[in-house]
């Protein structure tokens, strides 16, 4: 994890004790070094070995927990299941007593899905490693995003909702004060927002919320200022196709060949380039491509002089028939 990274954990967390002195808070959950006390039930007061049932999501996560399954989060039930424990600890908050949960996950959702399933597979043994903390909601925000801003399997939409949702909530929709707790460029800041801001008909054309990219988002913008209605109209269609593919109707329509469709409602489809040859023996032609006003002409280096002047002439003489 870079400095700048370490600086922000450091910053949400400077106020927090972390009962022995030796070091900073911010320092000692970098780097995770944290060993459990003997008995196996806590270290210090605030690390905790819990059923992921006492457990309830943020509902400001910036993961949809809703996503997770087996499969995505296969190499971490194999990691756990290796090392026979979650090595690194969630982060959470308590919550207020009558609300079913006793905490609240800031960051490991993963985690948390992790060991639930494998309690639920034949693995009761294993529990939810947690690691109270006392957060506001801001500062609860910007230590999800700096753990899981580099993290691939965290969708761009996903993110960038997350900071759209924020930007109201905490900072007031004001921009520049925002990329500046984040420590991000507004130009940077002002692309994810974008893709947060997408019209639903596009989103919903997408294969899976998480195919979303903030270069998708970027090639789309031109296209929706363009000729936004023929787009949207194209990304409703594709969208029904979508719908019924996810409900075991067909299959789902790739990122390349939704991206293509859009292009083609805004732009129009592109003519196939003209193609023609020139020349009376097959090793000994010139071939002529024209796409707009523009011809290119290909042979083969071994052709002949005698041979590669009369393809040409050919072409010269076609070319003048043509005007």
């Amino acid at each position: 994890m870079s400095k700048r990274h370490n600086a922000i954990f450091d910053d949400v967390l400077k106020d927090i004790s972390d009962g022995a002195g030796a070091e900073k808070a911010g320092t000692r959950f970098l780097k995770r070094s944290n060993a459990l006390a003997e008995s196996g039930e806590r270290e210090e007061k605030l690390l905790r070995w819990v059923d992921p049932e006492r457990c309830a999501m943020w509902h400001r996560h910036n993961r949809a927990y809703d996503l997770l399954n087996e499969g995505n989060c296969r190499d971490l039930i194999d990691s756990i299941r290796a090392q026979g424990q979650q090595e690194f600890p969630a982060i959470v908050r308590r919550l207020p007593a009558g609300q079913g949960a006793e905490y609240e996950v800031i960051c490991g959702a993963r985690r948390h899905f992790a060991v639930s399933w494998l309690r639920a597979n034949n693995y009761p043994q294993f529990r939810y490693l947690i690691e109270v903390r006392d957060l506001s909601d801001e500062e609860a925000f910007r230590l999800a995003d700096i753990e899981n801003r580099d993290r691939a399997d965290l969708s761009d939409y996903e993110r960038a909702r997350d900071y759209l949702q924020a930007l109201e909530l905490y900072y007031g929709g004001k921009q520049k004060a925002m990329a500046a707790r984040l420590e991000v460029s507004e130009a940077w800041l002002s692309r994810y927002l974008y893709l947060a801001r997408l019209p639903e008909e596009v989103v919903q054309a997408w294969p899976q919320i998480t195919d979303l990219k903030e270069l998708h988002a970027r090639g789309l913008r031109p296209l929706l200022q363009e000729a936004g209605d023929r787009v949207l109209a194209e990304a409703r269609s594709i969208a029904a196709q979508q719908i019924e593919a996810r409900a075991g109707q067909g299959a789902l329509i790739p990122v390349s060949k939704v991206l293509h469709r859009l292009q083609v409602a805004a732009n129009g489809e592109k003519p196939a380039p003209e193609r023609r040859t020139f020349g009376e023996a097959k090793d000994a032609q010139v071939t002529m491509q024209r796409r707009g006003d523009k011809i290119r002409l290909e042979f083969k280096s071994g052709i002949s002089e005698a041979a590669l002047r009369i393809a040409l002439d050919e072409f010269l003489r076609s070319e003048i028939l043509a005007k």
